[in-house]
């Protein structure tokens, strides 16, 4: 009793200081827009400054780590997304935090399909005239990814290997290295965020082959999914959700999750964001810890399937 009326206490008060969200990824990602989006209108309502606190490296690790240890009083966030908290698990074997025990999950904030783009001068339209470019010249076609493990590396591998061609992995530090080279034609192919997607597609740097989501984008009609593009049973869909510290006060974490919903629901946030492709969820913690849950066992399977192992 005492430890909840503590926590309740504190709880009243908050926030007395400014908020930071770990981001695990570089600025410019999917991961990375969704958080200032959200931390920009939070600050508003909550009167306190949210600092975006990028911490790239290691597929996510080391800002995951960072997250992982800090204090448990509502004061650092962090943005998860499929890598670091469903994939690292299968990926590293000595991993230094562990996605379930280490977090509290707040909300799932968002999810949207990555899509397959390659640059304006490859002669591929279609996935079809991509798997027939592939099959003639095999192991030259090369794709680029964040790096051994990634989401873009096990998308690639798993289109691969369901298609039945052999593929180049080019690994990138850093999403801006992997754009440049994809738009000159250095790499000829990238599964990437639709979030992060959207604006090259729609200036001309890049095409849209297809989709890897279940169904087809509103945001890009003209882009079939893979699965309908004759690699059957093809689906790989991102996310991006919210957690804080293992042992957060359920009061805390209460009144973040009425926040990000809050915020989720402004018809300016949903518009921004929808417009660049994200569907907004907003669930409950119960409802984001279970879907985490399914999100590893089904990571792993895809980890062993790509017998990719971290670098």
């Amino acid at each position: 009793m005492l430890h909840a009326s503590v926590g309740g206490a504190f709880a009243q008060g908050y926030p007395v200081k400014p908020i930071r969200i770990v981001v695990p990824f570089t600025p410019g990602g999917s991961a990375d827009i969704l958080a200032r989006a959200i931390g920009q209108k939070m600050s508003e309502s909550l009167g306190q400054s949210i600092v975006i606190d990028n911490r790239p490296g290691s597929g996510g690790v080391i800002g995951s780590e960072v997250a992982a240890r800090a204090p448990a009083d509502g004061y650092t966030l962090m943005m998860g997304i499929a890598a670091n908290i469903a994939i690292n698990p299968a990926l590293y074997p000595k991993l230094p935090y562990d996605p379930v025990r280490d977090f509290a999950p707040v909300t799932l904030v968002a999810s949207a399909p990555y899509v397959l783009v390659v640059p304006p001068a490859l002669p591929a339209k279609t996935v079809k005239d991509l798997i027939g470019l592939a099959k003639a010249r095999p192991g030259q076609l090369a794709y680029a990814s964040l790096g051994s493990g990634s989401v873009p590396h096990l998308t690639g591998a798993l289109f691969a290997t369901m298609s039945g061609i052999k593929l180049l992995h080019v690994p990138y530090k850093n999403i801006g290295q992997a754009m440049t080279d994809l738009i000159s034609g250095q790499v000829q192919m990238l599964f990437l965020g639709m979030v992060s997607a959207q604006p090259h597609v729609k200036a001309g740097k890049l095409r849209a082959v297809a989709i890897t989501g279940a169904k087809r984008s509103s945001m890009m009609a003209h882009a079939p999914t893979v699965a309908e593009s004759g690699v059957r049973g093809f689906e790989v869909t991102g996310w991006y959700g919210v957690f804080v510290p293992a042992g957060t006060p359920k009061e805390i974490i209460s009144r973040l999750h009425k926040e990000i919903v809050r915020v989720l629901g402004l018809p300016e946030v949903r518009e921004r964001l929808s417009a660049e492709g994200a569907d907004l969820v907003g669930n409950t913690p119960e409802e984001f810890e279970a879907y985490i849950k399914t999100e590893i066992a089904k990571w792993a399977k895809a980890v062993k399937l790509s017998g990719a192992s971290a670098e």
